[in-house]
């Protein structure tokens, strides 16, 4: 259960006084989430959601709960932060930040169908839509997405691990760092970046909402279709690449072409986007290899097998592949 401060009856009170959406009558935590603490609250007035910050300063979600109600503003399905009695979304309860959204129903679906693959598509492409020109609200408070960030963080896990294996990994994801090419000509805007099944709600077998901006940030706005493709085999994974030989096929391109061609109904890519979506995939399994840095051995790992297929592949062939 994915709950790492507990509240009492009490303390919900305390919280809701704070706002006209009634008394409170009894709550249920949520059991996805990995991160941060949310329950359902039920009051007099109706269910809501709280999301109480276990690791995010004020000024962070603060970014989320403008983005949010900017969103909203623009009538994409995500839930509304509530503001209370004076104007403020964000509280703080026992030093942490907090916010009451509405409660949206819906289910979470592991194996989404075909047409509700499309839906999701579709949704993420109106978010870059809406954000493409949205100057967001405490920017610098965000993890945003881009080489430096990924650099800083990899040295920060190298250095908290302090192995011989960790030095070598970080020595090999700063020469791949270096590879990169992302111009400035890049679009950016704001990415959701954690398209996990958890994190979308279907109803009645439509896309009803996308909850949890816990990860988004201001990055290249091709970064929440990265999130979206996956080039190599559908047998080719963390628990499974160690099965293949590095000289091997691991690429299959036409469910990655798919996706690509289902997007850009509804946000045509520049020439730029689609020439260096092959450099912001690669930056997306750098930052899967920050997550996961402690894991494998750093002369072969996951990550690392990835990159090295797509180097062998690189820049022009992959755009081929994609769009040819």
């Amino acid at each position: 259960m994915a709950v790492k401060t507990k509240f009492s009856i009490n303390d919900f009170n305390k919280i809701l006084s704070n706002y006209d959406l009634g008394n409170y009558k009894k709550s249920k935590p949520f059991k996805m989430g990995a991160v941060q603490t949310n329950f359902l609250l039920e009051t007099t007035e109706g269910k809501f959601v709280l999301r109480y910050y276990e690791n995010r300063s004020k000024d962070s979600v603060l970014f989320e709960s403008n983005l949010i109600k900017y969103l909203r503003d623009k009538n994409y399905p995500c839930p509304t932060p509530f503001k209370n009695k004076h104007g403020k979304f964000v509280g703080t309860h026992n030093d942490k930040p907090y916010v009451l959204f509405e409660f949206i129903k819906g289910r979470h679906i592991k194996n989404p169908s075909e047409n509700q693959k499309k839906q999701l598509i579709k949704k993420v492409a109106e978010l870059q839509n809406i954000t493409k020109k949205y100057m967001p609200f405490n920017k610098k408070h965000r993890w945003n997405y881009s080489i430096e960030l990924c650099r800083k963080l990899a040295q920060k896990e190298a250095k908290k691990i302090n192995t011989a294996n960790a030095r070598k990994k970080l020595k090999w994801f700063e020469s791949e760092l270096l590879k990169l090419n992302l111009p400035k000509s890049l679009p950016k805007g704001i990415c959701h970046c954690d398209f996990h099944f958890s994190n979308v709600l279907f109803k009645n077998g439509k896309f009803n909402a996308l909850i949890d901006f816990d990860d988004a940030n201001y990055t290249f706005l091709i970064y929440d279709l990265v999130a979206l493709i996956n080039p190599f085999k559908s047998s080719f994974e963390w628990n499974t690449w160690f099965k293949f030989k590095k000289d091997e096929n691991v690429f299959d391109f036409g469910e990655a072409r798919k996706i690509v061609s289902e997007y850009i109904k509804y946000r045509p890519l520049s020439n730029s986007e689609k020439r260096y979506l092959f450099d912001v995939f690669k930056l997306s399994i750098m930052f899967d290899c920050i997550w996961y840095f402690e894991r494998g051995d750093a002369e072969d790992f996951y990550e690392k097998r990835k990159i090295e297929y797509l180097n062998s592949i690189g820049r022009k062939e992959f755009y081929n592949k994609m769009f040819n």
